[in-house]
């Protein structure tokens, strides 16, 4: 269970990017984060996880408070938290594999690190998720030789390697065609299911979030002005959210199902 109480971002003297919000999660909910740019979306996630430090109030990850831990416990606390970024965040010049692992850093000593010499128990669990998502093929590959919608599946499975209690994806498919978005999406829903891990999703397409996720938070200047069911997201919602200037009026239509990948889920049909 994640609780976020009062929760306040400043920089500087500048009007607080966040606005003593307060958010629970718990279970395996997939839940977006919706908002234009600038209302706080990504800094609330890196608030979560501590790359940004919050100015006040509180966030419990399964009755563990994060914001007061520094040194070791803020180390251990961090490889509990998977992260999936918009811009991949791979290493190029590496294998698919050697990336994945990089998921187990915070587990390992100073010279297996340095070496790369993880436990076979690592390896296998790597071979096993990057099948589930249909990347096994390419363990040997370079990541800089791969499609966005393969790195980005390098990406989760990475997050997933940290055995995490809680998965955030920062704008993951913003990076992304259309189709491949789709599939990312997809994928990270049916995980979140079968792992019983909670996801928060920062994105901007309404419409996917409408469609893959159990409920979604709209942030508008660093307030909650919504949170809600996907079919209780209506235009007055998105008025309120957008001011019907950051979101057209045809993001709230439904993604037509006959759009989707119709094979399993988190394989990929395309090389984009």
């Amino acid at each position: 269970m994640l609780e976020i109480s009062k929760l306040v971002k400043r920089y500087g003297h500048d009007e607080p990017v966040l606005k003593e919000l307060d958010l629970r999660v718990e279970g395996s909910s997939v839940v977006a984060i919706v908002g234009a740019s600038g209302a706080g979306k990504s800094t609330m996630l890196r608030c979560i996880n501590r790359l940004v430090e919050p100015t006040s109030g509180s966030i419990r990850l399964n009755g563990r408070e994060l914001v007061n831990l520094k040194g070791a416990a803020l180390r251990r606390a961090r490889r509990r938290i998977g992260m999936v970024f918009q811009g991949f965040n791979l290493i190029d010049r590496l294998t698919v594999m050697e990336n994945v692992l990089a998921g187990r850093l915070g587990y390992v000593n100073l010279y297996q690190a340095v070496t790369r010499r993880y436990p076979q128990q690592d390896i296998e669990r790597a071979f096993t998720l990057m099948e589930r998502v249909g990347i096994a093929h390419y363990a040997n590959k370079r990541a800089d030789a791969l499609s966005g919608g393969e790195r980005q599946r390098v990406g989760v499975v990475r997050a997933l390697m940290q055995e995490p209690e809680i998965l955030l994806a920062d704008e993951p498919t913003a990076s992304l065609d259309p189709r491949t978005s789709e599939q990312i999406m997809k994928l990270l829903q049916s995980l979140a299911s079968e792992l019983s891990l909670p996801v928060l999703i920062n994105i901007h397409n309404v419409a996917q979030a409408k469609t893959y996720t159990e409920r979604i938070v709209g942030l508008r200047h660093g307030k909650m002005i919504f949170d809600g069911a996907p079919a209780d997201f209506n235009k007055e919602a998105l008025e309120a959210i957008y001011g019907g200037i950051e979101a057209p009026e045809e993001e709230l239509v439904e993604t037509p199902s006959a759009s989707l990948d119709q094979g399993k889920p988190g394989v990929t049909h395309d090389q984009a």
